[in-house]
C-alpha cells in the first residue's frame, strides 16, 4: 500500500494530481477513442461507467499487494484543471526495488512535450519516494513518438518482446525498455 496524502506534483507547465471522479468524462474522451488506444493496450472504452471503472482502477492501484500510483495530468494553461492524460507506476515490486511505467495523452495534448515533462516529474518521486532503482516500460514497436520520448529520459531498449500483448482481438508484439535510477537524465 501507498501512504498517505496523494501526491501532488508541479512542472512549468503541468499539474499531477489524484484522478477523481470528475475526470471520468475526460477519461471517455481519451479511453474511447480508438486512435489512442491502439497503443495503450485496452479496447477502447463505450460509455461513462466505463470510464467511471477506469477512476475506480486508478484509485485502487494504491492498495493492491504490488501498488502503483496514476495521476491526472492537467495542463495549468486550462482554468479548468481538465484531465490531460495519465501518468504513473504499476506493479511495484518492493523486493526488487522495479515498478512498470504507463501513460497516455489525448489527441489535443500529443506533440507538445508534455509527457516528457510530467515523467520527468514522476520518476524522480519514484527513484527518490519510493526507493525504485529500476523502471520498466513496454511499447508497441510502432509508437515512435512514445520511444523517442522514453530514450530522451534515458530508457534503454532491452528487448523484443513477441506476443507479449492483447488488444484489438489480435496478439501484439512489445518493446522492453529499463531505466536505472542511476541513468536518469533529467533534462535535456
Amino acid at each position: 500500500m501507498i501512504a498517505g496524502d496523494f501526491p501532488l506534483l508541479d512542472t512549468p507547465r503541468l499539474t499531477l494530481r489524484e484522478i477523481v471522479a470528475a475526470d471520468a468524462p475526460a477519461l471517455l474522451a481519451i479511453h474511447g477513442d480508438p486512435v489512442v488506444m491502439r497503443w495503450f493496450g485496452n479496447d477502447p472504452i463505450v460509455d461513462l461507467a466505463g470510464a467511471h471503472r477506469i477512476v475506480d482502477n486508478f484509485a485502487a492501484l494504491r492498495t493492491l499487494p504490488s501498488p502503483g500510483l496514476r495521476w491526472a495530468i492537467a495542463s495549468k494553461s486550462d482554468p479548468a484543471g481538465m484531465l490531460a492524460g495519465t501518468c504513473g507506476f504499476f506493479r511495484w515490486n518492493r523486493g526488487w526495488r522495479t515498478c512498470m511505467l504507463g501513460y497516455e495523452l489525448g489527441p489535443q495534448a500529443q506533440g507538445r512535450g508534455l509527457m516528457r515533462e510530467a515523467l520527468r516529474a514522476i520518476l524522480p518521486w519514484a527513484f527518490g519516494t519510493l526507493g525504485i532503482e529500476r523502471v520498466e516500460a513496454q511499447v508497441h514497436p510502432d509508437n515512435a513518438a512514445s520511444l523517442a520520448t522514453l530514450a530522451a529520459l534515458g530508457f534503454v531498449r532491452e528487448g523484443h518482446q513477441r506476443a507479449a500483448a492483447a488488444w484489438g482481438g489480435r496478439r501484439h508484439d512489445m518493446v522492453m525498455l529499463g531505466l536505472l535510477r542511476e541513468e536518469f537524465r533529467a533534462a535535456d
